[in-house]
């Protein structure tokens, strides 16, 4: 199969790419860099310059693919528009990546919340995640229209990625700030927890949707959970350092922005991954974040 994938520098659209290639089919990436574009050639991957703004580019690469993945930005309402005026009545797939923070809550940290979502359960949207989550929902729609669309929603992503970009977000921005200034922090108290799925598994999934999600289909993707409460402890140990600190969003958004503050680490972003493994038979092999950190994580 010819598909045609944004974000293909990316972590998850990296490594989608790598996974997919395994199974024969071919790839045409969208990257703006051209130096990665032969990085990417070098790779397997047929780069295709331009971004998620160029429509005709986009409708001309969506028109001409078997299939379109969307693994670039989960906020460009402008490329989903493209993809679905191009793919209008062909009954190809759309797959786009959202995030579980469209049920993100503002908990500071501060609690574990109750709610635990699954894709039968009424969402609870923050206003601020209401856009993301109108994409979302643009592209269930766009099933009426001739178009196999589905949307994957996976929580927080961690392990080795196998693009150009090997590693996820959360994780190695604790990190990295840990490494510029000695201390490892939390928001909070660090008791919200989020959902967690390792790449590989996640990856499996894209696999899985392309030979048989149906039109319309939405799947929360998770094997687990965590709290930073937790997480925090874990990273600090294999990094050798001492006791984790904890600071109020306040302090943190002096230093962080306050979109991560919010909504990447004081949050609580807690989802079942019900219609992947019912629906695809989705089976992910790893389980714990915590001891991928203890055991398998690079440093």
């Amino acid at each position: 199969m010819n598909i045609f994938l944004t974000g293909a520098n990316g972590f998850v659209g990296g490594s989608v790419a790598h996974r997919l290639m395994a199974d024969g089919h071919s790839i045409r990436g969208l990257v703006r860099d051209p130096q990665k574009a032969e990085q990417l050639r070098a790779r397997g991957i047929t780069p295709v310059l331009g971004s998620l703004d160029d429509h005709e580019l986009l409708m001309a690469e969506a028109r001409q693919a078997d299939a379109v993945i969307d693994a670039a930005n989960s906020d460009h309402a402008g490329a989903v528009e493209s993809f679905i005026e191009a793919l209008q009545g062909t009954g190809k797939l759309l797959i786009h990546t959202s995030g579980s923070s469209i049920i993100g809550d503002d908990a500071k940290g501060d609690y574990l919340s109750p709610n635990i979502f699954d894709e039968d359960t009424p969402f609870i949207i923050d206003p601020l995640k209401q856009p993301r989550y109108n994409i979302d929902l643009r592209l269930m729609r766009a099933a009426s229209e001739g178009i196999r669309t589905v949307v994957i929603c996976p929580s927080n992503i961690y392990g080795v990625g196998h693009g150009l970009t090997n590693h996820s977000f959360q994780l190695p921005f604790l990190m990295a700030r840990a490494r510029e200034t000695g201390v490892l922090r939390i928001i909070g108290k660090g008791v919200s927890s989020w959902s967690n799925v390792h790449i590989d598994d996640l990856t499996e999934l894209y696999v899985l949707a392309l030979k048989k999600a149906p039109a319309g289909a939405f799947y929360f993707v998770e094997n687990g959970e965590a709290s930073f409460a937790d997480i925090g402890p874990a990273l600090a140990e294999r990094m050798e350092l001492g006791p984790v600190q904890s600071w109020s969003v306040t302090e943190a958004a002096q230093h962080w922005d306050p979109m991560h503050v919010h909504f990447t680490f004081g949050t609580n972003s807690r989802v079942i991954a019900k219609r992947a493994r019912a629906e695809l038979g989705w089976t992910p092999r790893h389980a714990s974040i915590l001891d991928w950190i203890k055991n398998e994580m690079p440093l």
